[in-house]
């Protein structure tokens, strides 16, 4: 029998293959729950929800027969859907979600398995797990706003006990899809410059943003730092934050790419995902997912060592 759990605050989204999977964090029970639609559709490849809920239907009339056991750990909770109202609907913790892709007939449920069972031990699951908490955290309210020491500070909560160079700025060159950033020699001098730029208004705001990622003072974890970053900034000055969720990955990239000659672009882009939520963890916790699904097959760095 589905049992039913109360709504948590915490949301997750991870990507697979482009693929939405959503989850929500049970406080009381430490675990996160992850929608049984979700999971169907990736496995199956569909995108219509109607579909997806038949086959579920159908699926789990089979397995009450075949794998009770499965069934009858699923719990029914309210997740938030496309048209921004919140249904009750099927989940299951890491180990039903590990166990319904094993008796679920799809190519991709080998895939999907390791996927979903290694990302959280990787370098990048850690960070965000570190993500997450920073919202709760005591450093969230006391970071140094617009600074370059706030940055660091960011970066050394996200990457600390991740990467030895947590927090550090780098001292060698590197280069990413043949752009090559900031040298390191000059970038304590830009790094200075950048700190003195003004952010009052939103193009203020986003042309030191825009300069921050052309400088990219870290060996690695630059963006996921650098969008918090930008979110605070925005926050104090217009009392605004990015719905990152509005942000599509491939515009946000190409926007990205296009601003050390043109920052329009990317000004366009982020406009219109403003929000007032500047205070809402769902709202942060959502940025987070969308900050880390933006660097997934993106983090591919060069780094030469200073002649």
């Amino acid at each position: 029998m589905l049992k039913a759990v109360s709504l948590m605050a915490k949301v997750s989204l991870r990507f697979f293959d482009d693929r939405e999977v959503r989850a929500v964090w049970d406080e009381a029970n430490a675990t996160w729950w992850f929608s049984a639609l979700d999971i169907i559709g990736v496995l199956r490849e569909e995108t219509d929800y109607q579909k997806n809920r038949n086959y579920w239907k159908y699926l789990k009339t089979k397995l009450k027969k075949e794998n009770p056991q499965l069934v009858s750990a699923a719990n029914q909770l309210k997740i938030t859907a496309a048209d921004g109202k919140k249904y009750l609907t099927d989940t299951f913790n890491a180990d039903g979600v590990i166990e319904l892709a094993k008796n679920f007939p799809s190519k991709k449920a080998n895939r999907f398995i390791e996927w979903f069972t290694y990302s959280a031990e990787t370098i990048d699951g850690k960070s965000k797990s570190k993500a997450y908490a920073l919202f709760d955290s005591s450093l969230y309210h006391t970071l140094e706003v617009g600074t370059l020491n706030g940055l660091c500070q960011i970066h050394a909560y996200l990457f600390g006990g991740l990467y030895d160079f947590a927090g550090q700025i780098r001292t060698l060159n590197i280069a990413k899809g043949g752009f090559r950033f900031a040298p390191a020699q000059f970038l304590p001098a830009t790094l200075k410059n950048i700190d003195n730029m003004p952010e009052n208004t939103f193009d203020e705001i986003i042309e030191k943003y825009v300069e921050m990622n052309a400088a990219h003072p870290f060996m690695e974890g630059n963006g996921r730092s650098a969008r918090i970053w930008l979110d605070l900034i925005l926050k104090k000055s217009l009392q605004r934050c990015v719905d990152w969720s509005q942000v599509g990955k491939q515009a946000y990239l190409s926007a990205m790419q296009r601003s050390v000659a043109d920052s329009a672009p990317l000004k366009a882009l982020l406009a219109p995902a403003l929000t007032e939520r500047i205070n809402d963890r769902e709202m942060f916790m959502k940025g987070v997912d969308y900050s880390y699904y933006y660097e997934q097959a993106h983090e591919i760095t060069e780094v030469e060592r200073n002649e």
